[in-house]
């Protein structure tokens, strides 16, 4: 397995697949997820001729459970890790959920200032801010978060079995068949990583303003969430996400979850293919 050693001692797993020539796509995950929540969406593009890159956030998957760093700043910062580690160019980044916020700080203060990146999608994603302040009155309030905190540290397991067969891909809705193979890649995929990280990783997806990381970004972005997202609600994230950002494109899409990757691949993955290709 490939990993790459970062400044404070993280060591982060990334697969890096396709031609060294072709142009790069890099993807984020959400949490409390890992790079095999995108193989879907790396199958696809590698057989359209491109260079795919996905990477296990710190204390998530395959990377490193170090005890310290699970915050946006050191996510972005292992990214550009595994970015100059491989010498990416010209990249594409993909965040889901988490993954977006992680995509927005890399972006902003790494991949354009080094002009190392082409074009941007946020899918589902986190920026501007989740949690309700003053400043952002239509927020999530703080007693959500806390609740997952608690759920998470009195029976872990349990509440990743309930994230992913309820609201994560809308299958408590009605009328909504539940996939159990999906559920357990899910459950799967968090159980690999550290509680610790999980824990630490709620407060900084739902308490990092990215305001400005968004208003710094120039590269074409596309925004694209579901209006079903039970999740992060979508108008204080991509609607505000595409205010925010200066070269923007909007996509939503009625009535799919916030894991709609896999629940609408066979949708998504087109369209994402289209902006790349504009």
């Amino acid at each position: 397995m490939a990993f790459v050693t970062t400044d404070d001692g993280a060591e982060i797993y990334f697969k890096d697949w396709g031609s060294p020539d072709a142009q790069p796509i890099m993807f984020h995950h959400g949490w409390p997820l890992s790079a095999d929540d995108w193989d879907a969406q790396m199958l696809f593009f590698l057989a359209k001729g491109y260079r795919v890159i996905a990477s296990d956030r710190r204390g998530h998957g395959r990377s490193s459970q170090i005890g310290t760093g699970h915050d946006m700043d050191h996510y972005a910062s292992d990214v550009d890790a595994v970015v100059q580690h491989l010498d990416l160019r010209n990249a594409v980044h993909i965040g889901h959920s988490t993954g977006g916020g992680q995509v927005a700080r890399y972006v902003a203060q790494y991949g354009e200032p080094q002009g190392r990146v082409a074009k941007a999608i946020l899918v589902s994603s986190v920026p501007p801010l989740m949690v309700q302040t003053d400043a952002n009155p239509d927020g999530t309030p703080i007693s959500v978060f806390d609740d997952f905190r608690s759920a998470l540290a009195a029976n872990r397991a349990e509440f990743f079995q309930a994230v992913a067969s309820g609201p994560f891909y809308g299958f408590n809705r009605d009328g909504v068949t539940p996939s159990e193979p999906v559920i357990a890649n899910w459950w799967r995929q968090g159980m690999m990583g550290s509680a610790l990280a999980h824990y630490e990783g709620i407060k900084a997806f739902s308490e990092t303003d990215q305001t400005d990381d968004l208003k710094a970004i120039s590269v074409p972005v596309l925004v694209t969430q579901g209006d079903d997202d039970q999740v992060v609600p979508y108008k204080d994230a991509a609607l505000k996400q595409h205010e925010l950002l200066s070269n923007s494109t909007l996509k939503i899409y009625e009535g799919y979850p916030h894991g709609m990757l896999t629940t609408h691949a066979d949708v998504l993955n087109p369209d994402l293919l289209a902006f790349i290709q504009q």
